[in-house]
């Protein structure tokens, strides 16, 4: 009989390419009528023909992580190997490596394989000094996004942006593939809870690829966004690197995972719908082999009908840190074989009503929840009881309004 799960099983152990892994995906979901599969060979930093010749006798710098693959090798390594003037390595969230857990300081260092320095931008400071940007004459961003507002990412390319145009440094971004890019929901940011999990004025799902946000970015003037520049005209010289035959609706399978607490394309596709729990008591599995594909809690749960599956987070060294629950064991519900993509605010919207049913606090930082949520209309609109189709109704004013704004940005 006819085995998906067998199949994908074999074809992980066997000595197949990746490519022909991403075929083998694309057939068992569904044939030609299935939109296709992008290729990790598409993606920004392999158009080397493109952008090297952009970049020679300049001294560069690199916002780069983990995912900054091209091909078998990081992209340090390969501008190193052609030669290019490396000077500085930018460290966001999750370091350099992608070793930190979420909320960890990532300290400023030197990369032992190539003694280049590597500078964070995720501790004290979250923008170079103009000292450190005066030593260089272009900036490189190709980090793998996943197409949230509060991925801190897009946070980090904000502030070298402001930087780079402070300083009169190119920027480029080598554009990778947005898993979420087919889905644009959920409240647009206000300013009033503008942070570093929400920067600009675009909703929790976003739908746009880091080179899009970019151009974006600067396109309608939100470089002037938490600057301590007075009447700085933020003018930027921006190259966008475009994936190659890139359409909105392809299927992106990420080959290296974006960080930590996203170790897989179902935690990704989960991560939108989930992150709101981050502000209450409810665990989304940090500190367990599946985080952001289960959700549980040590008390309400045990009245409800939400579900029956057990887990305990534990210290996951350079995952979790200091989990949610640690040591407790946790009943909720788990997610690992749902079908659920973009936005889904009903998993928020129906733990919160076993919380209230049970009269325990669930908005337990509400001051999180809304900056998360960049808004507090969301958070107030549940405690008054509005139901889900109303509070969903609420942003589509503005998404429509969204759609429209960001047209002249697409790349794709």
């Amino acid at each position: 009989m006819f085995n998906k799960e067998n199949l994908i099983n074999k074809l992980l152990s066997s000595t197949w390419s990746f490519s022909l892994f991403l075929v083998a995906i694309f057939i068992l979901n569904g044939c030609a009528s299935n939109p296709k599969v992008i290729s990790p060979s598409q993606i920004g930093a392999e158009q080397t023909a493109t952008y090297f010749p952009l970049l020679k006798g300049k001294r560069i710098g690199v916002v780069v992580n983990q995912t900054s693959r091209v091909k078998d090798m990081h992209l340090v390594d390969l501008l190193n190997k052609n030669g290019f003037d490396v000077k500085t390595i930018f460290a966001p969230e999750h370091g350099f490596r992608g070793d930190h857990s979420a909320g960890e300081l990532v300290n400023s260092s030197i990369d032992a394989a190539t003694g280049i320095n590597i500078v964070s931008i995720y501790g004290k400071y979250k923008k170079p000094t103009d000292e450190l940007m005066s030593q260089l004459d272009i900036i490189i961003f190709d980090i793998q996004d996943v197409g949230v507002r509060f991925y801190t990412y897009i946070s980090s390319m904000h502030y070298m942006m402001q930087a780079a145009a402070e300083n009169n440094v190119e920027f480029m971004v080598l554009d990778r593939p947005n898993p979420n890019l087919q889905y644009i929901d959920g409240p647009i940011l206000e300013p009033e809870f503008r942070s570093f999990v929400g920067m600009h004025p675009i909703p929790l799902s976003h739908g746009m690829t880091v080179g899009e946000l970019a151009k974006m970015i600067v396109g309608e003037a939100w470089l002037s966004i938490e600057s301590k520049k007075v009447n700085f005209d933020y003018k930027l010289k921006l190259t966008v690197i475009p994936v190659q035959d890139y359409q909105r609706q392809d299927t992106y399978v990420l080959p290296v995972a974006p960080s930590p607490n996203l170790p897989n394309q179902q935690a990704i596709n989960l991560y939108p719908s989930l992150c709101l729990f981050e502000a209450t008591p409810v665990s989304v599995g940090r500190g367990t082999d599946f985080p952001f594909q289960v959700l549980g809690h040590n008390t309400v749960i045990e009245h409800s009908k939400l579900g029956d599956f057990t887990f305990t987070p534990r210290v996951i060294k350079g995952v979790s840190k200091n989990p949610k629950l640690k040591g407790v064991l946790l009943t909720g519900q788990n997610l690992t074989q749902t079908d659920i993509k973009g936005f889904d605010l009903s998993l928020f919207f129906n733990w919160y009503q076993v919380f209230e049913q049970n009269k325990t606090e669930f908005f337990q930082r509400p001051d999180f929840m809304d900056k998360l949520a960049g808004t507090d209309k969301l958070r107030k609109a549940m405690l008054a009881g509005q139901s889900l189709a109303t509070i969903k109704q609420s942003w589509q004013t503005d998404l429509t309004a969204f759609k429209q704004q960001r047209k002249p940005y697409l790349l794709y």
